[in-house]
């Protein structure tokens, strides 16, 4: 859930310099982001139980607290029900593995100008401030040349033409549009537009899909974490943890049923991931239709994981919130996003198919891999500052089974299915259910309040849909984050 354009190498220096000004986080920042966290379990205790109410939505991550919020603005009953323990999905900020804000998924805010979270963002004491737009790519021990980084960006914009261009004649696979001659950067351009845009690998990726995307080329953090943000639009929402829904029964109207009791309602909205659906975690009766079985197949998740490794005395001169790439000669490659929001907390990012294999081996692997492929670019020195350590592992988390959808080939039209109706009045929501913000929070939340007119209409809180929030956007050369 990222994705930004490629940003001006040689604006690096002067970025630099600025985020050097940035302060650390305060300890007012800090503990305000403990007390959200600490807060989240006291949502659902103060909340009325029900059995029965006009809607009823699955899921609390971004798209559910959208719609959560639309319905609770029309004076309609509601229930948010959340398999986990937490709010957010797979957007969650802890501050107990490190001490500081540590988001465990999505973590980039994408064109913050336009951004439907950033908006409602003002009031809430935290704070939200641009990422630079510059990278720094890493050729065996030393940093790409100004002249290296000039080639690399030239080639990635012919890389990326040439993709869209194909997908003008039919969606296939974006390794088959490459260009046959991006020599030895071929294999960090396959990273940066496959796994590290959306956690696939490009023979897996529709070019279509790609295309589609829109421009995401300006980006933002919250200091606080990402998490603790999108946990501050669910206060006051009627919210049950650790509930998961079993089934959605439509015969007789709607009726959820879940493992303490079952709630029936005129209307229903899930936001489960396009994983957990086709794996049948929900079960539906009648049956899901099959088209949008298959939807949710060819809209599968990606893999996508953070290794966090605490980097005392930061002994490679990080700046704050550095993006760091490596000219890389294979598959066996990563990212580093280094002191994030000015703290010693650097994210070694990997995905796609090997980030995969290696999330199977478990943390120990992974964090293996991440302070010896450090090492490989910086020194062997570089393993005596590592301290705590935490690895992600979002395909083995029970109530998501990966990290963000991305259409197969010839799979993109899969997102208009999924946004039809299933069978009785229960709309999709989430990031796969949007057709060019996909994977990112906005997305999901853009979705969730579609998904939420809908509902209310059919219940018959309002007779004409409102006029949809629609931003026109040029497309470019993206670069995606998590």
């Amino acid at each position: 859930m990222r994705f930004a354009q490629n940003p001006a190498f040689g604006q690096a220096d002067g970025n630099r310099k600025q985020l050097e000004t940035m302060s650390r986080l305060s300890r007012r920042s800090f503990v305000a982001a403990s007390a959200a966290l600490v807060a989240r379990p006291a949502i659902a205790a103060v909340m009325r139980d029900t059995a029965e109410v006009d809607v009823v939505i699955v899921g609390a991550g971004a798209a559910g607290i959208a719609a959560a919020r639309r319905i609770a603005a029309t004076g309609r009953t509601f229930i948010l029900l959340e398999a986990a323990d937490h709010i957010g999905g797979r957007c969650i900020t802890e501050t107990r593995t490190f001490g500081v804000p540590y988001d465990r998924g999505a973590h980039w805010i994408h064109t913050p100008d336009l951004n439907p979270l950033t908006k409602l963002t003002a009031w809430r004491g935290l704070e939200v401030y641009p990422a630079s737009a510059s990278q720094r790519v890493r050729i065996g021990r030393r940093d790409a040349r100004e002249g290296e980084l000039e080639d690399f960006l030239a080639l990635q914009v012919r890389a990326n033409r040439s993709i869209v261009d194909a997908a003008r004649r039919a969606d296939g696979a974006c390794e088959q549009a490459l260009p046959n001659d991006l020599g030895d950067w071929r294999q960090s351009i396959e990273f940066q537009f496959g796994p590290f845009f959306c956690g696939k690998d490009l023979t897996h990726l529709s070019a279509v899909d790609f295309a589609k995307a829109a421009e995401r080329n300006t980006a933002a953090f919250c200091r606080q974490g990402l998490g603790t943000l999108l946990a501050s639009f669910a206060e006051g929402l009627a919210v049950k943890l650790a509930t998961p829904v079993t089934a959605i029964d439509t015969r007789r109207g709607v009726e959820i049923i879940t493992p303490k009791g079952t709630i029936k309602a005129r209307a229903a909205i899930l936001t489960a991931s396009t994983n957990v659906i086709a794996s049948g975690g929900i079960k539906f009766v009648p049956d899901l239709a099959k088209r949008q079985l298959d939807a949710c197949a060819k809209l599968s998740l990606g893999s996508y994981d953070h290794v966090a490794l605490e980097l005392a005395g930061n002994p490679l001169g990080f700046a704050s919130d550095d993006l760091v790439f490596e000219k890389a000669a294979g598959a066996r490659t990563a990212a580093i996003l280094a002191n994030i929001s000015g703290t010693q907390l650097c994210l070694i990012e990997l995905a796609g198919e090997f980030g995969r294999d290696l999330s199977g081996q478990g943390e120990a692997a992974m964090v293996n891999f991440a302070a010896d492929w450090l090492a490989r670019l910086y020194g062997s020195e570089v393993k005596k500052a590592i301290k705590r350590s935490h690895a992600t592992r979002w395909n083995d988390e029970p109530w998501v089974l990966g990290a963000c959808s991305a259409a197969m080939p010839g799979g993109q039209s899969a997102r208009h299915i999924l946004a039809e109706p299933a069978p009785g009045p229960v709309w999709f929501a989430g990031e796969a259910v949007h057709e060019t913000l996909w994977g990112t929070v906005g997305g999901a939340w853009e979705s969730g309040g579609r998904a939420a007119d809908a509902a209310l209409r059919h219940i018959g809180a309002f007779k004409e849909p409102p006029p949809p929030p629609r931003t026109t956007q040029r497309r470019s050369l993206r670069q995606p984050r998590i």
